[in-house]
């Protein structure tokens, strides 16, 4: 017996449905009911979908109304006590006015975001397995093969904070709960994903892996067992696996497939890559699936991890470029890949024939399209030199004449980039003509400068209110990206993007956001920053091509990020902010492989930077990733100010910084609808200025405003302002 199955899907709907009922519901017009109504209709359309398009076997539990991390946190009862009231789970992933919410970063190399458990010795964990169970009895109901799937409790404990490992003999008693439940419920396979096993895991790590799955798979009320790793291969972890008593393992063959047999035990090989928009090399995958078959009794077939990092449907895009559009597969043709694949094992090559002919003709016509291949972007990339990788005068040097040049107060204050984008931007965006629309921006920009001028913020910014998506818009004017209308990803909660497909090589084939930046600085009375992404975002933020090095694409886009931030230095920007949130969630799962990745990717940032002058100052932001490990790379950018995200974490990153850069430590969380006061951002920057000299301390909220409410933005920033104030006032 060989099935197609996948580890989960997109949870937004094809029109993002669950996004507009979840923000409803938290504007008190969705009631909790009729939420819960519509993640019912959305799951049973996709697995009718899933079925449809040649899956066996659905998984279910893999949906969510914000983030799976915290639903694990809720079946297991780790609640911390200030959460406790009307609605838990939504006061954890966004706070109230009362209490922070839980902190929030990225779930392992990609750019979705998931809530950090709080776990500590005084944990209690119960077990609550209502909403798995009743997921799965939904799809039970519909007459389907249905296996849930779990996080499994070594790799929560893991996403925690340091030493949560301590809590596990105290967490698999309510993981035997769950287990239990959901036998009782038909449940015949259920899977518990261990993403963290493909990371470098130490003796006493391996040590709890052995204790955790000898307790589960030694337990006689349970059904049988899958664990499943992905985004790497399993290295050290992959013997104690296949010698522990489970029943299942699932692997990420796009990584590696390379491991010793598994008689005895269910091997799902995840061939078809998960987290990419590329179609499948179908005979590479079916000869691994040969390959594997030997290996194990019974082999089934999948994507390498959860489609939930791949837009829902191609067929959706009908204004895509037809030549690109065949080297492409989004979720719904990735199952139709798993079913094509199934059928070549089974029946063997012959009897998918027609369908390798056309995909190898696919992959041909990709190698040799102009797009893929430019020889003017070759040339430019070869000739870069040493020079072109760093900035001519010192940091010391600069720092002295930037002063001189902005003269800005201590404890400047400014804002990362965007400001709230209203619903009436948005029906300007799809409903006005260009010029109409142009003249609709215009005005915007002007309100928002007038906006921070009456605040007295110091550093001002142009609002980005043109920009729909930040990394699809500026992929636009770049040659070689291709981008989607449709192609929604969910980076956290309610948040979804569009990255682009980094199709071919790269340059700038038309000016970016030099339009709207000088617009800003020629009706500002104060300094207006020129707002870019950095080229290691931008890949780390695309679907980035699978032909050539990473490391190669990004001196690609280094170079026609640098043709812009030319250009904004000449027409007379003093602050140019290069941002490189993505920065860390690139970085390599295993340690061996991340000292290359960190070299090439600070090479890139300063490719984009290296020719402007010393008055002319660089900023960089980066956001809600722990980036205390790579502190030596972040100096490394040699950027003038470096602004991070810090509120959430209770400004813990201070505490690895030297003081040696001007930093701005961000004591805003945007990401919640939580408002904090004057005194309460003076006592974060006073926790700031033990660490940061007050001459290069920078005050600014944690990221772009785009997402909050003018009324949240308004209090938030005049609190922000007068904090400064206060303290300049003292020092």
């Amino acid at each position: 017996m060989t099935l197609t199955t996948i580890h989960g899907w997109p949870r937004q709907g094809p029109g993002r449905e669950l996004k507009r009922a979840i923000e409803g519901h938290w504007q008190g017009t969705v009631s909790t009911a009729a939420l819960h109504d519509l993640g019912a209709e959305l799951r049973a359309a996709s697995w009718r979908q899933q079925l449809a398009d040649g899956l066996d076997e659905v998984p279910t539990g893999d949906f969510s109304s914000y983030d799976h991390v915290l639903d694990t946190s809720v079946m297991v009862g780790a609640i911390p006590d200030r959460y406790r009231g009307a609605d838990p789970y939504f006061a954890m992933a966004r706070g109230t006015q009362d209490v922070a919410p839980l902190e929030l970063t990225k779930w392992f190399d990609t750019n979705y975001h998931y809530l950090v458990p709080e776990l500590g010795p005084a944990t209690v964990f119960t077990a609550d397995a209502g909403k798995q169970v009743g997921e799965l009895k939904e799809a039970l109901a519909l007459g389907l093969t249905a296996r849930p799937v779990l996080l499994g409790p070594v790799t929560y404990l893991l996403l925690a904070r340091p030493g949560a490992l301590e809590l596990l003999d105290r967490l698999l008693p309510v993981y035997a709960e769950v287990l239990a439940d959901l036998r009782a419920a038909g449940a015949e396979w259920v899977q518990l994903d261990e993403p963290a096993l493909v990371q470098d895991r130490s003796p006493a790590e391996l040590a709890a892996v052995d204790r955790a799955y000898r307790f589960l798979g030694g337990l006689t009320d349970r059904p049988q067992l899958l664990v499943a790793s992905y985004f790497g291969h399993l290295g050290e972890a992959f013997p104690v696996l296949a010698d522990v008593p489970i029943d299942g393992l699932a692997i990420d063959c796009t990584a590696s497939h390379d491991i010793a047999p598994l008689q005895g035990k269910r091997l799902i090989a995840g061939v078809v890559d998960g987290r990419n928009v590329w179609a499948n090399a179908l005979a590479k995958s079916l000869a691994t699936l040969q390959s594997l078959a030997k290996l194990t009794d019974r082999l089934d077939i999948s994507t390498s991890c959860s489609l939930m990092h791949v837009p829902l449907d191609l067929d959706a895009e009908t204004g895509l470029d037809p030549e690109v559009r065949p080297w492409l597969a989004f979720a719904r043709q990735k199952v139709r890949e798993l079913a094509i694949l199934k059928r070549g094992l089974l029946e063997g090559p012959e009897a998918i024939a027609a369908e390798l002919a056309a995909n190898r003709a696919n992959y041909r016509a990709r190698r040799r399209s102009p797009l893929t291949n430019k020889a003017h972007v070759s040339s430019r990339t070869a000739a870069i030199r040493p020079a072109d990788l760093r900035r001519a005068t010192p940091y010391a040097d600069r720092r002295a004449a930037q002063q001189a040049a902005l003269a800005l107060p201590l404890l400047p204050t400014t804002t990362i980039g965007s400001f709230p984008q209203t619903d009436e931007l948005r029906v300007a965006r799809a409903e006005l003509d260009q010029p109409a629309y142009d003249e609709r921006i215009a005005r915007e920009i002007g309100d928002i400068l007038e906006f921070q001028e009456e605040l007295g913020l110091d550093v001002l910014v142009h609002g980005e209110p043109e920009r729909d998506d930040l990394v699809r818009y500026l992929a636009e004017p770049l040659s070689g990206f291709v981008t989607t209308k449709h192609g929604w990803v969910q980076s956290y909660g309610t948040r979804y993007v569009r990255p682009p497909i980094l199709a071919g090589d790269v340059y700038r084939s038309t000016q970016i956001n030099y339009h709207w930046t000088t617009y800003a600085k020629d009706h500002a009375g104060k300094p207006v920053k020129g707002l870019l992404t950095g080229p290691v975002t931008m890949l780390n933020r695309s679907f980035v091509r699978d032909d050539q090095p990473r490391a190669a694409t990004a001196r690609q886009v280094a170079l026609a990020l640098r043709d812009e931030v030319v250009d904004l230095e000449i027409t007379g920007i003093p602050i140019i902010q290069v941002d490189e949130p993505g920065l860390r969630e690139g970085l390599p799962l295993r340690q061996a492989d991340r000292a290359a990745y960190l070299e090439w990717a600070a090479e890139a940032f300063r490719l984009t930077t290296s020719r402007v002058r010393a008055t002319t100052q660089i900023h960089t932001h980066m956001c809600y990733a722990d980036f205390s490990d790579i502190v030596p790379t972040i100096l490394e950018l040699d950027a003038d100010v470096i602004s991070l995200e810090a509120a959430r974490s209770h400004l813990a990153i201070a505490d690895v910084l030297d003081g040696s850069r001007a930093v701005g430590l961000g004591v805003y969380d945007v990401h919640s609808p939580r408002v904090p006061s004057t005194q309460e951002i003076v006592a974060l920057l006073r926790t700031a200025l033990a660490v940061i000299p007050a001459d290069r301390l920078w005050v600014t909220p944690d990221c772009g405003l785009k997402t909050r409410t003018w009324p949240e933005v308004t209090q938030a920033l005049t609190n922000l302002v007068a904090a400064a104030r206060q303290l300049r006032a003292e020092l």
